[in-house]
């Protein structure tokens, strides 16, 4: 199995997600679309007093980690078939630029270009991947804004940062957690395989963070 990181923004840097409306109708896509059969076919019939699709579904890919940024999104992607993690970004990109090319009454190119794709080779970016996905939100949180030069002691208050990605419902993080979101898009066996407490595992992740920025730097005179 190939395990992809998968992201594309909007064009010139635009918001492609302006109100909650926007993200939950990509996140019906990503179920949407990931399927064999054709966008659209995947009907509800009523029946017995439930809701019964009649259509049995067949996956195209596996999502094993999302989120959803204001300009740009973020996906890991393995394959289930031939050309499918393809299939599925072209699916979701035409439909979501469709969908919000309408309800905001706009036309043209709603994303910068085709999705880049990065095939996660080594097992240390194996290891980092699915939290970079879930810290991604922090730019959003004043004084967190440079988590990325986590090397550097930029996560200075991990409770604080962590209250935040538990409130923010825009990624995968949560049903990693443990606390259900939107787990019918994902297939967590992948990473949980390795443990069994995630959310424990990020917040060590970002203590070791916070120790290098509270402890004394030692140099030789």
């Amino acid at each position: 199995m190939e395990l992809f990181h998968a992201l594309n923004r909007g064009v010139d840097g635009r918001d492609i997600f302006l109100e909650n409306s926007d993200r939950l109708r990509f996140i019906h896509d990503m179920y949407e679309f990931n399927d064999t059969s054709p966008a659209g076919y995947t009907y509800r019939t009523i029946h017995s007093g439930g809701f019964v699709n009649p259509h049995i579904r067949e996956k195209i890919v596996d999502i094993h980690g999302w989120a959803l940024m204001k300009n740009h999104y973020h996906l890991l992607l393995s394959e289930r078939v031939a050309g499918g993690i393809s299939l599925f970004l072209r699916k979701i990109n035409v439909g979501y630029a469709n969908y919000f090319n309408e309800q905001y009454e706009r036309k043209g190119t709603l994303f910068q270009g085709r999705t880049k794709k990065i095939l996660i080779e080594h097992h240390s970016h194996f290891l980092y991947i699915l939290h970079y996905l879930h810290l991604n939100p922090l730019d959003y949180l004043k004084g967190a804004e440079d988590w990325r030069l986590r090397s550097k002691g930029n996560i200075q208050n991990v409770r604080k940062a962590l209250e935040y990605l538990d409130s923010y419902r825009w990624s995968s993080y949560l049903d990693y957690a443990g606390k259900k979101n939107f787990h019918s898009i994902l297939t967590t066996s992948l990473f949980q395989g390795k443990s069994g407490d995630y959310a424990r595992e990020l917040r060590n992740y970002l203590r070791d963070a916070e120790l290098e920025f509270t402890e004394p730097k030692l140099t030789l005179e």
